[in-house]
């Protein structure tokens, strides 16, 4: 019984440990510049477009840190703390310095530190529970984004009184604490996958089924770059839209961590979806709730509105992301690491294109409106088209 309760606690122990490193290098590192913008366009230092060009900047850094990872030789864990030290820094520097060329790069640095933290943290982490038979505890790894995003939300807001550079520096230092607190952890050893773990069935032999496999597997690609295009927009200036909407009311500042706050069930619950159930067509589902959330800013632009759509947008947000790395196991078992590497890159673009399409169109108009019905309509043609290729493979199955 000890031996279990060790592995219990072993299991716990990393899953907290990654679910902390993702709060810092996601919601901190990645996302902290959604709360901070609208403070920056208030003091005049940025314009809503140099802000879609810095959120972009972000975005093709951890395009350009996925893309990378599988050339990286690297031990997990000094990935892990050189990025979680690095954003720290990044972060901080965001308030030390003060010029659009300075930003940009530290935007576009702390973007490859974050791809690369999530994923050698999340390799790390799901092969800990692997080896102490906790896959369930994957969930609570995954809620480190809404986490560190809620906090970014809620603190990023009360700091950023003081300044915008008080705002950063209180981020980073923040950032800073929660490494040093699970920094040791990342000592529990490069210990070899346990011999009696599950391993995802590799994708059916023979013509028929590899063509089929091909298919679906561009389509994953293809369709999992809507995703990344849908939620950004949002994701990057939700708290600028919900302060257009509602001037002068206290209620923008708290959407963007109600967001966050949202991803945490949605985490825990997709990761607990029955492999059984297909991959397709819980993307369908979740893309649709995701479109729903991005409309509801649009057509009911209200604080109930507001709360509704980031509760709609936030809780698939990890989820969308478990159901398609499980898809690419479906199509590649073990050997899906190309395929998720394809489909990061191409979410990776969506959330490039994103901001760059977003910030001059709501600059020029005045209004993200059409933006919004864009990025609405993408995620709504996504779920369209997974359910359309699920339904081909049922009939496909069928015959």
């Amino acid at each position: 019984m000890s031996g279990v309760g060790q592995n219990r606690r072993g299991a716990w122990r990393a899953a907290l440990a990654c679910m902390v490193t993702l709060a810092v290098a996601m919601g901190l590192g990645r996302f902290a510049f959604t709360p901070m913008l609208p403070i920056m366009l208030h003091e005049g230092k940025l314009q809503l477009e140099a802000g879609g060009v810095l959120a972009s900047l972000n975005y093709l850094g951890y395009f350009l840190g996925a893309v990378s990872c599988a050339a990286i030789g690297v031990k997990a864990k000094s990935m892990v703390r050189g990025g979680l030290a690095a954003t720290a820094v990044l972060l901080i520097g965001m308030g030390v310095l003060h010029s659009f060329t300075s930003w940009g790069i530290l935007r576009t640095a702390a973007g490859v530190m974050s791809a690369w933290v999530f994923v050698f943290a999340s390799g790390w982490g799901l092969r800990r529970l692997a080896e102490t038979n906790s896959p369930a505890l994957a969930g609570v790894i995954y809620t480190g984004p809404g986490i560190g995003i809620a906090m970014t939300g809620l603190l990023g807001g009360a700091l950023g009184r003081w300044g915008s550079e008080a705002g950063w520096i209180g981020l980073g230092v923040l950032a800073v604490v929660l490494v040093a607190l699970i920094w040791r952890i990342f000592d529990d050893g490069d210990l070899p996958a346990a011999s009696g773990s599950t391993a995802a069935p590799p994708a059916a032999a023979g013509p028929a089924a590899s063509a089929s496999a091909r298919s679906d597997a561009i389509w994953l690609v293809a369709l999992y770059g809507l995703a990344g295009f849908g939620y950004i927009i949002t994701a990057t200036f939700l708290p600028v839209i919900a302060r257009q909407a509602l001037p002068g009311s206290p209620w923008p500042d708290f959407f963007w961590p109600l967001f966050g706050l949202a991803i945490i069930p949605g985490a825990l619950i997709g990761a607990r979806a029955p492999v059984h159930w297909d991959n397709r067509l819980l993307l369908a589902v979740a893309y649709a709730l995701q479109a729903l959330g991005v409309v509801l800013s649009v057509a009911w632009p209200t604080i109930t509105g507001f709360a509704l759509g980031s509760l709609l947008l936030g809780m698939p947000f990890t989820a969308i992301t478990l159901f398609a790395m499980r898809d690419a196991r479906r199509l590649r078992g073990n050997a899906a690491a190309g395929l998720i590497g394809y489909a990061t890159a191409s979410y990776g673009v969506g959330q490039i294109i994103g901001p760059l399409f977003a910030a001059p169109l709501a600059q020029r108009t005045g209004s993200f409106q059409l933006p919004l019905l864009v990025a609405a309509a993408a995620l709504a043609l996504g779920s369209v088209l997974f359910a359309l290729v699920w339904f081909r493979s049922r009939r496909r199955q069928a015959f």
